[in-house]
């Protein structure tokens, strides 16, 4: 009797195995799917697929701005290929140890100054393809762990320093393709790191403007390998010449800068200068000024002292003798 109360109970447990099974694989699907970040979860921005390591893949989704709720456990964020036209103040909050971001052919035409305040481990960052004509000074500043920067292929006809700032870790710099007829003094010194600088295709004007890029091509000739391809487009004299080949003599003509301590030294002899300056005039007026008015006594009150004093030989002197 017992065996077959046994084998009548089997059927049971095994008909309930069966029923909780799904259940059981459906749990363990959904965690992995929790882990490995789906659309739409804290960890994984919408519209985008996260995989494992923290990557957040949104490349080719129609997107028009940055996607909200960015999690800190994102490394990588792609958004290339979208439509992605501007990157407001704090564009990236939430996503501080982002070490990629990848904002390729977006047609991006504006770039707040404090779009990238929150990503100061930011490693990666490629800006290519993109219609961007000028950038805000400080744009790039709290990228103090930038190792990469890529600008190729806007429309960029100028980059001041302060755009840039001081990026001591930045390796590579990509400016290729763009307008830029000459790079700003001073562009390159707050990068001590460069080891690989891209610059062709641009219209290189070479006046004296272009002094200081070709300078720091004689000295560093390894960071620009493609240093020889890059060719003057004006003047006409200089038409298709290597900039590598106008040495300082090709600049004499040119005024030289004052360094930072004659400059200060100025700034310091201006306002003294215009005291000094200031002071002589006003001692110089009243010295005209009390001349005039010498002058315009003796000529108003001669005749009445001549009067009140008679000389010698004058009859009011005669009576008193």
């Amino acid at each position: 009797m017992r065996s077959l109360s046994s084998l009548s109970r089997r059927p049971s447990q095994m008909l309930l195995l069966l029923l909780l099974s799904p259940w059981s694989v459906w749990a363990q699907l959904s965690a992995a799917a929790a882990s490995s970040g789906t659309p739409g979860t804290p960890d994984c921005p919408e519209a985008c697929a996260c995989a494992p390591g923290g990557q957040a893949n949104c490349s080719r989704r129609a997107l028009p701005a940055v996607p909200a709720g960015l999690s800190r456990r994102v490394r990588a964020l792609l958004l290339d290929h979208n439509r992605v036209r501007a990157l407001p103040p704090g564009a990236f909050v939430g996503a501080d140890t982002l070490l990629r971001l990848d904002l390729r052919e977006n047609g991006l035409r504006w770039v707040h100054a404090r779009a990238f305040w929150s990503l100061g481990a930011l490693q990666q960052l490629d800006l290519s393809a993109n219609q961007l004509e000028a950038l805000a000074p400080g744009t790039f500043s709290p990228l103090r762990a930038l190792r990469s920067l890529s600008l190729a292929g806007n429309r960029l006809a100028r980059l001041e320093p302060a755009a840039l700032g001081a990026l001591p870790l930045l390796y590579a710099l990509s400016l290729q393709d763009n307008e830029l007829p000459a790079l700003a003094p001073g562009l390159l010194a707050g990068l001590p790191a460069l080891r690989a600088l891209r610059l062709r295709g641009n219209p290189w004007v070479c006046g004296c403007a272009l002094r200081p890029l070709c300078s720091w091509l004689r000295r560093h000739p390894r960071p620009a390998p493609e240093a020889e391809t890059l060719l003057c487009v004006l003047p006409g004299r200089l038409t298709l010449r290597p900039l590598t080949a106008l040495t300082d003599a090709a600049f004499g003509h040119c005024a030289q800068r004052l360094a930072p301590r004659d400059l200060a030294v100025v700034y310091a002899l201006g306002p003294v200068s215009f005291l000094a300056s200031l002071a002589a005039c006003l001692a110089l007026g009243s010295v005209l000024t009390a001349c005039r008015t010498r002058r315009w006594r003796d000529t108003a009150l001669g005749p009445l002292r001549r009067a009140l004093d008679p000389g010698p030989g004058s009859p009011a002197a005669a009576a008193q003798d």
